[in-house]
C-alpha cells in the first residue's frame, strides 16, 4: 500500500511543479511538460512491478507512434484560442481532434499487427 501511495504522490508532484513552473515561465514549462514525464514514470513502475524488459519494450514502442495524433490537441488549440473561441470550447475541440486522431492511429496500428 505505501508502494502505491508513494506512486501517485510521485506521479501528481510532477504534474503539480509542472503546472506551478508554467505559471511562472510558459517556455520553462512546456520544456518540462514536452519530456515524456508520464511515459518514463509508467515505465519505471511497469518495470518496478514486473521485472518485464519485453512489457517495458512494447509499450515505449506503442508510445512512439500514439505521441504523433496526440500532437492534435497541440494543431488545434493555439490557433482557436487565437481565433477568439473560449477556452472551453477550444480545449474540447483539441481532445475531439485527438480522440479522432488516436481512433485512427489505433485502427492502423491493429492493421499492421495482424
Amino acid at each position: 500500500m505505501i508502494y502505491l501511495i508513494t506512486k501517485f504522490a510521485a506521479t501528481a508532484l510532477l504534474v503539480v511543479a509542472v503546472s506551478e513552473i508554467a505559471r511562472r515561465s510558459t517556455l520553462l514549462g512546456a520544456i518540462l511538460a514536452s519530456v515524456p514525464t508520464i511515459s518514463v514514470l509508467a515505465m519505471i513502475w511497469m518495470y518496478l512491478d514486473t521485472g518485464d524488459n519485453e512489457r517495458v519494450a512494447a509499450f515505449s514502442a506503442d508510445i512512439v507512434w500514439l505521441v504523433l495524433p496526440s500532437l492534435a490537441l497541440f494543431l488545434v488549440l493555439p490557433p482557436l484560442l487565437r481565433g477568439g473561441f473560449g477556452f472551453w470550447w477550444s480545449l474540447l475541440a483539441g481532445i475531439g481532434a485527438t480522440v479522432i486522431a488516436y481512433a485512427g492511429a489505433i485502427q492502423i496500428l491493429e492493421q499492421l499487427r495482424h
